[in-house]
């Protein structure tokens, strides 16, 4: 018998940079790339707002296992990005 009710349930935490092609669309220049912490992708993603037409960092409650996944979160978002579907 196991007692999960003191466990947090785990986070998918992503950074996706965009830039533009010839065509004038985004396209992803960086990522996606998993993060360790909201706080790192928030860092992450500060840092490649300067380099790149777009960025955002998202996370979401996951369980891999059961195909389950909640609502994204913005963490931060600067530049053009594509809308979140």
């Amino acid at each position: 018998m196991s007692d999960s009710s003191g466990q947090k349930s785990p986070k998918l935490i992503v950074v996706v940079a965009f830039d533009r092609g010839e065509d004038g669309e985004l396209f992803p220049a960086f990522g996606p790339a998993d993060q360790q912490s909201e706080d790192r992708a928030i860092r992450t993603a500060r840092a490649l707002a300067a380099k790149h037409v777009g960025v955002i960092a998202w996370s979401r409650e996951a369980d891999p296992m059961l195909g389950d996944y909640g609502p994204p979160t913005t963490l931060f978002v600067s530049g053009d990005v594509p809308d979140m579907e």
